[in-house]
């Protein structure tokens, strides 16, 4: 495993941090039901359980870099391309979002940093394995 692999990944997450504060500051669980149910299922009060939910994904995104990835765990590739490729899909998510709303949608701002970031540190697990 390369050290900046593994520091892809640190920016990854923390632009998914950067993209869950986006989504809380818009709103994203009153416009996206798929949203609110997750919301929902974590508290009653969707605002809070939106906030818990992401903080728990980025709290997972967190202990994947400084637990497998870093001591280089044999899961540590498959968590690293699951993360490139789900936030990869995110970005582009939310733009084809916002393309349908014809404007604005919660996430798009920081929508092209999940795609940079995703596609950055596939390519370097790609080129890794070629």
């Amino acid at each position: 495993m390369e050290r900046s692999q593994a520091d892809v990944l640190l920016v990854l997450v923390l632009g998914q941090a950067c993209h869950s504060v986006e989504e809380y500051v818009f709103r994203l669980w009153e416009v996206f039901a798929p949203a609110r149910a997750v919301a929902q299922a974590v508290d009653a009060d969707a605002a809070l359980g939106f906030i818990l939910s992401n903080s728990l994904l980025v709290g997972f995104g967190l202990w994947c870099w400084a637990v497998p990835v870093r001591r280089e765990w044999k899961a540590a590739s498959a968590l690293m391309w699951g993360w490139g490729l789900l936030e990869t899909a995110n970005g582009f998510g939310h733009i084809a979002l916002a393309a349908a709303a014809r404007g604005y949608f919660p996430g798009l701002y920081t929508a092209p940093l999940l795609i940079a970031a995703g596609l950055w540190l596939v390519s370097r697990l790609h080129a890794r394995n070629a």
